[in-house]
């Protein structure tokens, strides 16, 4: 479903002749229905590759597929295409909502952009939505001050649902939430995948929540990918000293277990 060849971004430093490496040939495939967790420290370039496979920025190099089309240097004009086949959910859902928009503005607003719903229609679509992601009807005229941490993520993941993607990259999505919700999120994704079929693109810097969710990994570090496989190959067997390293610094006591925290 996603496809990197080589992916490099680069960003000029102002006022020299010198840049960034963001990302440095980076190559990554992700099946259809399949999940692959991309982690790294801070810095090490993971956002950059997620926000790239749906250009939101530019590659500098290398090619980006996604279901199959080379989407690399597709014109703005044609974009409105791929927004219909990916969507992200960002690391942080308070300032990912408009303040001054209701949840039912926010959710309905790829739906009047993308296609022709109106009326009824499209509120029953925005009711449809807000059922996918178990939040009731009356959470529609509220706006996002009325919310909790959790609930504002689910309206965001309703929003990316709204076209019907087939893949979703997640960007740290719920880094920003308490530990007893980011469970109740992380359960609510896996069961969505499992009902839509979709893919996902997973990035997070916690070990224990990627392993949780997805079927394999790759670790970052500096731009580059230095190790991927199978998610229980990577966390009992790691080649890499980075991975190794990377893994050894959070204390299982100390790790995430969404698993026995679901309610």
């Amino acid at each position: 479903m996603l496809t990197l060849e080589n992916l490099s971004v680069h960003f000029p430093v102002r006022g020299t002749n010198k840049v960034v490496r963001a990302v440095d040939d980076v190559s990554l495939s992700v099946p259809a229905g399949g999940s692959l967790g991309l982690v790294g420290e801070s810095g090490s370039g993971k956002t950059t590759v997620g926000k790239t496979s749906l250009r939101l920025l530019d590659a500098t190099s290398g090619r980006i597929l996604i279901d199959g089309e080379d989407v690399t240097h597709l014109p703005r004009g044609r974009q409105t295409q791929l927004r219909r086949k990916a969507q992200i959910v960002f690391q942080d859902p308070h300032s990912a909502l408009n303040p001054r928009m209701t949840i039912a503005a926010s959710v309905a607003e790829p739906l009047k952009i993308h296609t022709g719903l109106s009326g009824a229609g499209l509120r029953g679509r925005v009711g449809d939505l807000m059922d996918i992601v178990g939040l009731p009807a009356q959470f529609l005229y509220r706006y996002p001050h009325e919310l909790s941490g959790g609930q504002k993520q689910r309206v965001c993941i309703a929003r990316a649902l709204a076209l019907e993607p087939r893949l979703l990259v997640l960007d740290e999505p719920t880094s920003a939430l308490d530990v007893s919700v980011q469970a109740q999120i992380l359960d609510f994704l896996r069961q969505l995948q499992r009902d839509l079929s979709l893919t996902y693109l997973f990035i997070s810097h916690n070990l224990a929540v990627v392993r949780y969710v997805c079927e394999r990994v790759a670790v970052m570090y500096l731009g580059r990918i230095v190790e991927e496989g199978p998610t229980e190959q990577i966390f009992c067997e790691p080649s890499h000293a980075y991975t190794k390293k990377l893994i050894n610094s959070v204390p299982l006591p100390q790790a995430v277990q969404p698993e026995r925290m679901a309610p």
